[in-house]
């Protein structure tokens, strides 16, 4: 009896402070945080750079059925015709020197992209301050945010970087005049993107594993014929930079042999995909990906069929493990 005459002084004590009305006092923000993340690396600070999205639609991906994308887009809620994709870029704070990994897409998809620039500046940056752009490769939602929207290099004083042969295929006049009606925007975007850097001299090409200084690119051609990720060590630590290895984390993890319309050749990029894949796996490497979900990093898990992606849980920046 004393026990539930304690119980209900409490319940009218607590009800006795409860605010009158549970309704909002304040008007919804509307807006999302910035778009950045950083994470350690050894030596070096990475900061994951979200420039938006894009909603491609799920009939892209090929090599399996409609019903097994849809399956497989369900089981992480993401089912429909069109999925939200992410676009990324990585900033890696190297003792001072800025590499920025990928530039985004500016607004040459629309106005859901072409933030990366707002991002750099938010996370404490200025574009003036990126000594290197590393390219995995020239499709425009990786290369395109070079520019402003005047058509001025964002970052006047970095050296842009990409394979010798991806600049051979995309840079060429005769596969540009020679390419179908709908895809020649592709060969006139990354075109114009580069066009300031290669009159500044500004503009470098590489082949094979070239080093960055801890910084080595890994070729990984299919999806573009120079498609390139790259690998960044320190003090014994390693991110496998995928780039476009992966668009669909919810299809193209279960079943890497799903290619994506995009690929260039697609025999080539699913194999590229399963070398990284496992590779990832094998050696517990810390990866991300400019279409996985923001910030795209994570590891590779080997399961008995296929892979699966983990996300990262969210960490307070350290440098000690």
């Amino acid at each position: 009896m004393i026990r539930r005459s304690l119980s209900a002084l409490a319940f009218a004590l607590g009800a006795a402070f409860l605010p009158f009305s549970a309704s909002a006092e304040a008007p919804a923000a509307g807006t999302q945080v910035p778009g950045y993340y950083r994470a350690a690396l050894g030596d070096l600070e990475i900061t994951a750079l979200y420039d938006g999205y894009v909603d491609l639609g799920a009939n892209l991906l090929l090599g399996a059925s409609k019903a097994d994308v849809q399956r497989l887009l369900a089981r992480q809620f993401l089912a429909g015709e069109k999925v939200q994709t992410a676009v990324n870029a990585y900033l890696i704070n190297a003792g001072g020197k800025l590499i920025l990994v990928d530039a985004g897409a500016a607004k040459a998809f629309g106005p859901t992209l072409g933030f990366v620039g707002e991002q750099l500046r938010a996370a404490g940056y200025a574009p003036e301050q990126v000594d290197v752009v590393l390219l995995t490769h020239l499709h425009a939602d990786h290369v395109a945010g070079v520019l402003t929207p005047d058509g001025k290099p964002l970052f006047p004083n970095a050296e842009i970087h990409v394979a010798q042969t991806e600049a051979d295929f995309w840079l060429s006049d005769e596969n540009a005049a020679k390419a179908p009606k709908d895809f020649k925007p592709f060969f006139e975007l990354a075109r114009k993107s580069v066009a300031p850097y290669q009159a500044a001299g500004k503009f470098k090409t590489f082949s094979g594993e070239a080093d960055f200084g801890g910084i080595k690119a890994v070729p990984s051609n299919g999806h573009t014929p120079g498609h390139t990720s790259y690998l960044v060590e320190s003090k014994g630590q390693r991110l496998l930079i995928l780039g476009d290895a992966v668009h669909s984390h919810a299809v193209q993890f279960a079943h890497p042999e799903v290619a994506i319309e995009f690929d260039a050749d697609k025999k080539a990029a699913i194999a590229a995909r399963k070398q990284l894949f496992a590779w990832a796996a094998k050696d517990k490497l810390l990866v991300s990906g400019m279409h996985l979900p923001f910030p795209g990093l994570g590891h590779v898990r080997a399961e008995a069929k296929g892979f699966a992606w983990v996300p990262v849980e969210y960490s307070p920046l350290r440098k000690d493990k």
